[in-house]
Order: C-alpha cells, then structure tokens, then sequence
C-alpha cells in the first residue's frame, strides 16, 4: 500500500483489526425516481448479505414510495423519510445515526444515481478489513472519472488539491464521496459537531479521521456520470466547501502556532487487542443470531437488522494506497 504521495506507507501493518460485522449502505435521495430501483438492485446483487438503508428527503417525485415498495419486497432494504430536503450532509448524519442504533458494524456513503458503482464494493469491503475508514478515489492510480466535461474534473482536482494543501492532507481525493466506515471509526469522528454540506461534508469526514489518527486507505475507482436525472452541484456547495475548508486551515495553522493542537495522532502500529484472523474472501453481511434494535425516532421501513459487531480498542495510523485489484 501507498500513502498518498506514493510513498511505502507502514501504518497499517503491525495493526490488528476487529471483524467488520453487518455492512448498512446508505443511498440518499431527492428525486430519485428514475435511479433507486437500479441501484438498490445492484447493491444487493454485489453484496447479496448487505443493507441498503434509502435516506429520502421527501422527494416530490416518489422516490420515497417506490423506496417502501422496494422495502416491503426485500427484508434487507430499509426506509428513512426525512421531512424535507436538508443536503446531503444531514441525509448521510441521520443515515449513519440510524445504522450506529441498529448496530450495523460498516456504514458505506453512495450515491443514488450510479456514479459510485456497486460492482466495485468489494473492493472497498475488502480494503476496510486492514483500515478504519476506506476512499473511493478517483485521482489514485486506476481510478478514473467516465463522461465528465473537463470543467467539472478541473473543480473536482482542483478542490481536493486545494483540501490536501490547506488541511495538510495525505490524500488524493478528500471530496470523492464514495466511502466505507467502520462503525468505531465514526463513533470517534464527534458526528454531533459536524453541520457542513456537500463537497465539504465529505472534506469535513476526512480531516477529522486523518487528525484523530485512524489509518485511512484509498482504493481506485471508477466514477460515472449520471444518465439520469438531475445532478445536485450547486454554486452555493462550491462556496461553502471553499469558505470552510479556508477557515478550517487557518484555524489549525493558528492553533499550532498557539500550541492548541488538541488532535495528536495515535501510534501507528498500536494494535486494537482483536486479531484479525478472517480472509479476504469473507463475506460482509447477516450476523448469524442476530436481533433487531430499537428504532430510533425517524422511523425506516424495512427488514431487521443487527447487533453490533465486537468493538476494537483504539484505532491509530494514516493514510495509505491500496493497490489496484484490475491491473
């Protein structure tokens, strides 16, 4: 594996791991409609024994009906309605609060309109076996971005190379939002103190496990333009993403000139006391035996899920390159 300059990175080796337990993947919608019923299924036939939990902004166009219709055909597919449309951000916050009560042990970011491919979370499943938080990237050797116009490649370069720059960031694709967590990962991140949006939700995600010291891993993807539907870019997610990851800079920068770093990074070879004993080949799904949780007040529809993996002690290292399975 390789840091995100290209460099040999060690940080993982020497770690041991905890099982990953029962994979939640959470697909917010707005308008939808033309897309959820395609991806859910591609979800379930790449990970038949994951989740799919639709975060629904209470979509004018349905999404959220043909979401319960998808619910009540398969008990692995679950319902979030949400009041009204509030930003990715808050969709993928009430997402992953959702799966943390109902013990989901991997909570997995996609996008409902097929740009992050299902076909390739494996890949990331597999990676997360040997790190605390995986990245979809497009900017690694072997990813790439399909039916883009050279203007949106130069924003999205550009952004993540102005994040890596400002932030002090040792990766190549901090806005990617294609993302795998495992569930000690995020219980770290103070989720409860995050309020921003869009590109900077995900730039927001990462800086917060790069400086608590989690070993983040990158692996190549493929990212395709939507062919349906609306895409939900705006001018005012690019200003805010620019406007926070500034002043996020200049107030670490400060804060290191006053000796007010209060995020050391935790030892990188500081095991987490569970080995990690099982294969790359192991299934990411149904924990045998288990119960569902509560729900919590945003009510989902769907089937049951499960209890809480075993809990790793602390995570520690950076962040690292896994290599490209395709080449």
């Amino acid at each position: 594996m390789n840091d995100g300059d290209g460099t040999p990175a060690e940080a993982g080796r020497g770690r041991r791991f905890g099982p990953l337990g029962t994979a939640l993947v959470i697909v917010p919608t707005y308008n939808e409609a033309e897309n959820i019923k395609a991806i859910v299924a591609r979800v379930r036939e790449a990970v038949p024994q994951a989740h799919v939990l639709v975060a629904d902004d209470n979509s004018p166009d349905g999404t959220g009906k043909l979401a319960d219709e998808l619910a009540a055909e398969d008990d692995h597919v679950q319902v979030l309605h949400r009041k009204g449309k509030e930003g990715l951000g808050a969709a993928y916050l009430a997402g992953f609060r959702w799966g943390l009560e109902h013990g989901y042990g991997v909570l997995i970011e996609m996008d409902a309109d097929g740009s992050h491919q299902p076909e390739e979370l494996p890949r990331l499943l597999t990676a997360l076996k040997g790190a605390d938080l995986v990245l979809g990237s497009r900017w690694v050797p072997g990813g790439r971005v399909v039916n883009w116009p050279k203007s949106r490649e130069f924003i999205s370069r550009g952004g993540s190379m102005y994040s890596r720059l400002a932030l002090d960031l040792p990766l190549r694709d901090v806005t990617g939002g294609y993302r795998a967590f495992r569930r000690e990962t995020l219980e770290g991140l103070g989720l409860d103190e995050v309020s921003s949006q869009g590109y900077c939700f995900q730039v927001d995600l990462a800086r917060r496990a790069i400086k608590a010291g989690y070993h983040v891993v990158e692996v190549p993807i493929t990212f395709v333009e939507r062919e349906l539907g609306d895409s939900k870019m705006s001018r005012d997610i690019l200003v805010e993403a620019l406007w926070r990851v500034t002043t996020w800079g200049v107030g670490e920068r400060v804060g290191k000139v006053l000796g007010r770093d209060r995020q050391p990074h935790r030892a990188a070879d500081e095991p987490t006391g569970v080995p990690a004993e099982a294969s790359v080949d192991e299934p990411v799904g149904d924990a045998p035996g288990a119960k569902p949780v509560e729900e919590s007040a945003e009510k989902p529809v769907g089937g049951p899920a499960e209890k809480p993996a075993e809990k790793p002690a602390e995570p520690g290292g950076t962040s690292a390159q896994a290599p490209d399975e395709n080449t």
